[in-house]
């Protein structure tokens, strides 16, 4: 493209502004911005704009009359169910396993910034006896499921893990996974993509110069997977490996049950095409999203459109009536996957006014003190409303969620946390295993001895635990590096 029709280009969309400084450039600034200009649409980026302003104009109504809660027989809770049903579900779901039809598709984009790591969080260590980080942990998570489900079925299967990335995690966390020799999982089975961005705009529709020759932009949220899954040739990669079930999830909750069974097996004798890992909410005033429905169509209502009335209705049994947490915890069809990417231009957009560094007049960047543009995003369970079969799994908070948002200081979803809910449960598996255990004591089990507190009872029954911190390991682990106090 010459540059007579670069500026043709953004003549018609309104864009012209882009090329202000261009007789200033030299040619490698030119050859990049020109190159930035190319890679956008522009005329789906206006587009873009215009439904991001539309949408903020939809004044939130009161949304009491159509929301209902999930019904019953959309909804199962994992506590209430018998051993046997757990039991059927989990078999389905080993079978699924053993059989390579499922997937995990991690949510690693985010550079842990609040934690002040600047790396990716999947590479942060909470300060567990083991020092284990988060991508370790889930990485030994999927090696163990996948030993049970061979173990239950005599087949060997492997589970594919897609983790994306953003363009400042793909390199370090390739990079991480390599330096590691892939956490014992093979190189084959790890596949990384990236999500997406979009340009920031000022309250105009004028795409922010960054710099004289570079433009703004910011990631488009976890909702980006869609387009990126279809873009980056995942979908194809579904297809190629024979992946009918995906299990979404981010890269920050420590006790995520990568690839669950449970899940897996619910959903397909659901034949589930969405569905949603949910916890109890704590009180009516607790600030998470609610899984629900709105006018017949499933989402997530966030805590913040709720009323008051709504937060705080209860059930006759005293429940609270949309108590359904969202946990960023989703099962998809490979199948349901393919087709939303239909409706990639329906997914709502997210709209965030912020303060976004720009290049004025005179051509010198400056920071703002107000917001003087928007940044704009989308949320995977935005496309909750396009499934034709959506269901919930009710869990239990101490046994599957504890997220890592926060530095230490806030006292909420931070390391302290999270290391301090693990082995918690650790301790409560222990117990039930028939071993002693006193509250102070610290004790992590690796997950490549046990995914959920099974095989446990031979090594901690009648034992008492005195030597804290303790890491009970398996006995591949204790081979090569070491016994760390195991029994």
């Amino acid at each position: 493209m010459s540059f007579e029709e670069l500026k043709e280009y953004v003549a018609a969309h309104g864009q012209e502004h882009l090329l202000k400084y261009w007789p200033e450039l030299s040619d490698n600034e030119r050859e990049q911005l020109a190159s930035e200009i190319k890679k956008l649409d522009l005329s789906e980026m206006n587009e873009i704009f215009r439904r991001a302003m539309d949408a903020t104009k939809v004044i939130m109504e009161k949304l009491d009359d159509d929301l209902k809660p999930i019904p019953q027989t959309h909804y199962e809770s994992v506590p209430g169910l018998t051993k046997s049903k757990i039991e059927e579900y989990e078999n389905i779901g080993f079978n699924e396993i053993a059989n390579g039809k499922v997937g995990v598709l991690l949510l690693a984009g985010g550079q842990a910034t609040r934690l002040g790591f600047g790396h990716p969080k999947g590479m942060y260590d909470v300060g567990l006896p083991s020092h284990k980080t988060l991508f370790q942990i889930q990485a030994e998570r999927i090696l163990r499921v996948q030993q049970m489900a061979e173990e239950r079925t005599g087949k060997a299967g492997k589970i594919t893990w897609y983790i994306m990335t953003s363009e400042h995690t793909k390199a370090p966390t390739a990079e991480f996974f390599k330096n590691h020799s892939y956490f014992g999982l093979n190189e084959e089975d790890i596949v990384y993509f990236e999500q997406g961005r979009l340009p920031c705009f000022d309250f105009d529709g004028k795409i922010i110069l960054d710099e004289k020759y570079h433009l703004s932009s910011a990631p488009d949220g976890n909702g980006g997977i869609y387009r990126a899954l279809k873009n980056q040739g995942i979908l194809d990669d579904f297809v190629n490996r024979g992946v009918e079930h995906l299990h979404a999830h981010s890269v920050d909750n420590i006790l995520i049950k990568v690839a669950d069974p449970v899940f897996i097996g619910y959903c397909k004798s659901k034949n589930a095409d969405c569905a949603a890992k949910v916890v109890q909410k704590s009180s009516p005033s607790e600030a998470v999203g609610v899984v629900c429905r709105v006018n017949g169509y499933y989402k997530v209502v966030e805590y913040s459109e709720l009323t008051d009335e709504a937060a705080e209705r209860r059930n006759p049994d005293g429940k609270l009536t949309f108590s359904a947490g969202n946990i960023c915890n989703h099962y998809f069809s490979s199948e349901f996957l393919s087709k939303i990417c239909d409706f990639e231009t329906k997914i709502k957009l997210h709209v965030a006014k912020k303060k976004i560094p720009f290049v004025d007049e005179n051509g010198v960047r400056q920071k703002p003190s107000d917001s003087n543009g928007i940044k704009m995003e989308k949320f995977i369970f935005d496309v909750f409303e396009f499934a034709k079969n959506f269901i919930c799994l009710e869990v239990a908070r101490d046994v599957e969620f504890s997220a890592l948002k926060n530095a230490d200081s806030a006292k909420k979803d931070c390391p302290s946390t999270a290391k301090e809910d693990l082995l918690r449960l650790h301790r409560k598996y222990i117990r039930e295993a028939g071993g002693v255990v006193e509250d102070n004591i610290e004790v992590e089990i690796s997950p490549l001895l046990s995914y959920g507190g099974e095989n446990l009872k031979d090594l901690v029954e009648n034992e008492v635990f005195t030597i804290s911190p303790f890491h009970l390991k398996s006995l591949s682990e204790s081979a090569t590096n070491g016994v760390n106090g195991n029994h």
